[in-house]
């Protein structure tokens, strides 16, 4: 008796992961060809939020503990990165034009800063970057070193802000770097020099008086091998600056395992989210000297305005993936509304109090 009813409950949990998994695939077909409203996507989105939260989340402080202990060991097992090719063709390597239609003047694609309701993605962007440079006590005449420099945007508001400065952009994409040298000749930039490499590869024999690195460590897994390598680029006197997305508790990888791992497929392969403390367990090189949290409503906000410009230039925008997708325009301009839909559902879930922004200030042990 009890053996069948061990087999019976066994084939329920079986049959309903099955009807589960086809429920997901079915909705991701009417999601390819448009037919799931926002008021539709943005709850569904919730439900695998609180479904991950439920999975992440343990039943004791010793066993969360212990789960975030054995993620930081396992890091050291993995090469610095892994997949970079993946995550340069899912975001950098989209036409310029894309981002400039979605972003803000800046083109700064992280989280920005909303001082109020009424700031624009405009403003908010200043505001993070002001941050930035005051968390770090930035001087004009420093030298700098912008890890993950994106369209430049950090790189291009030091140039602005600190004329004597001298800084080193370092980017995975060839666009980008396009981006900025053309932004530099435009503006007479003179003290910003960019450079396409991957971050496994790259290195120089220099050090810094800042070094920031702004939405790359999620790209990343052996933090104990990055944070050795970056702490040869300092000296005793320089700061390192991250600022990184995560959770408050937990840490996991994206990996494309089920049909609901929709933005690991598509948006984040082989990326990272670590949790607010992952970091602190990688001082070998580095010790922390400060550390900030940003509520998630930030970022939930900064992508929010995203999809109110993706919208606004819808027809321009669909042109652009067509270019780029061809006959999958449809389907991408799809996955990329969602992809800002999903981004302002998790930084906003529950007040902004489960997935947020972390600053951290390390120097050179």
């Amino acid at each position: 008796w009890r053996r069948r009813t061990v087999c019976g409950c066994v084939c329920a949990t079986m049959a309903m992961a099955s009807a589960y998994q086809l429920a997901v695939r079915c909705a991701l077909q009417a999601l390819e060809a448009n037919l799931l409203p926002d008021f539709l996507i943005r709850p569904a989105i919730r439900f695998l939020l609180s479904s991950r939260l439920r999975l992440f989340y343990k039943l004791s402080g010793e066993a969360q503990l212990h789960q975030l202990l054995r993620f930081a060991k396992s890091l050291k097992e993995l090469p610095i990165a892994i997949r970079t090719d993946a995550a340069n063709a899912q975001h950098y390597e989209l036409p310029t034009e894309f981002f400039q239609l979605i972003l803000g003047k800046r083109l700064k694609y992280s989280c920005s800063f909303f001082m109020d309701e009424a700031s624009t993605i405009d403003d908010a962007e200043e505001e993070m970057l002001k941050l930035y440079c005051e968390r770090t006590k930035m001087e004009d005449g420093q030298s700098v070193l912008d890890l993950g420099c994106g369209w430049g945007s950090l790189s291009l508001y030091i140039a602005e802000k600190y004329p004597n400065c001298r800084i080193l952009s370092v980017s995975n994409s060839t666009s980008q770097k396009a981006f900025i040298d053309k932004e530099c000749r435009k503006h007479g930039f003179q003290n910003v020099t960019v450079v396409t490499c991957d971050i496994n590869a790259f290195d120089v024999g220099t050090t810094f008086d800042r070094i920031f690195s702004i939405e790359m460590f999620e790209h990343m897994k052996n933090y104990q091998k990055l944070l050795h390598k970056i702490s040869t680029w300092m000296h005793p006197g320089s700061f390192l600056f991250v600022h990184i997305f995560c959770h408050k508790v937990f840490a996991y990888h994206f990996e494309h395992t089920n049909e609901d791992d929709w933005m690991a497929k598509y948006f984040f392969t082989g990326g990272t989210m670590p949790a607010d403390g992952l970091l602190l367990y990688f001082q070998d090189d580095v010790s922390i000297k400060d550390h900030w949290r940003v509520c998630g409503k930030h970022y939930a906000q900064t992508s929010k305005k995203w999809l109110m410009k993706m919208d606004r230039n819808e027809k321009a925008v669909k042109f652009i993936l067509e270019e780029t997708y061809g006959l999958e325009a449809k389907k991408w301009f799809v996955y990329w509304r969602t992809f800002f839909i999903a981004v302002a559902e998790l930084f906003g879930y529950s007040g902004g109090e489960e997935w947020m922004i972390s600053h951290y200030l390390f120097q050179k042990k």
